[in-house]
């Protein structure tokens, strides 16, 4: 006689390690885009995952389950921000959600990383140095041109011309 199968109750249930193995990088991304800074989007990364594994999760598929996760995380912002008196600026949340979604998918944004990595060998060391400047070092555009020996309206430029070839390379590796 063969034993039937028994449906179990966990046949949706999601196993907590691989959950935040498979979305942890993806979630503290997100919660970078919106504005958060490193440490708090840390923090609140942890905070995400803890406030799911106490109450019923059914992983249905990972798209939707990136979603949910990205909800809670965002709510969790919001609540610290609110409670830290700050306005939160992020202009239509579920534009941003969308293009997050559109951009990343389901793999916390590896594929979009590596397309990255790829296309900035193809900018100038100008632009790189540029970009670097700004977005690692920090700097102010004034800084950036002075470093660069050009006008900060030309530091402008060259960082936006810069970005947008970037976004055209990513888009043609991602398609």
């Amino acid at each position: 006689m063969m034993a039937e199968a028994i449906p179990s109750e966990t046949t949706n249930r999601f196993d907590p390690a691989r959950l935040i193995d498979q979305h942890q990088a993806g979630i503290w991304r997100y919660l970078r885009a919106l504005g958060c800074e490193s440490a708090l989007a840390e923090d609140l990364t942890q905070e995400t995952f803890l406030t799911v594994l106490k109450k019923p999760f059914d992983d249905y598929n990972p798209s939707a389950t990136a979603s949910y996760l990205r909800r809670v995380a965002h709510n969790l912002f919001i609540s610290v921000q609110r409670r830290a008196g700050k306005v939160l600026a992020v202009e239509n949340v579920e534009k941003l959600d969308h293009a997050w979604s559109r951009w990343v998918g389901d793999d916390s944004g590896e594929e979009l990383l590596e397309a990255l990595r790829d296309c900035l060998p193809s900018l100038t060391q100008r632009a790189r140095q540029a970009l670097d400047l700004r977005f690692q070092k920090k700097e102010t555009r004034q800084n950036i041109g002075a470093a660069l020996g050009i006008t900060e309206h030309g530091a402008k430029n060259l960082m936006q011309r810069a970005k947008k070839q970037l976004q055209n390379c990513i888009e043609g590796k991602l398609k």
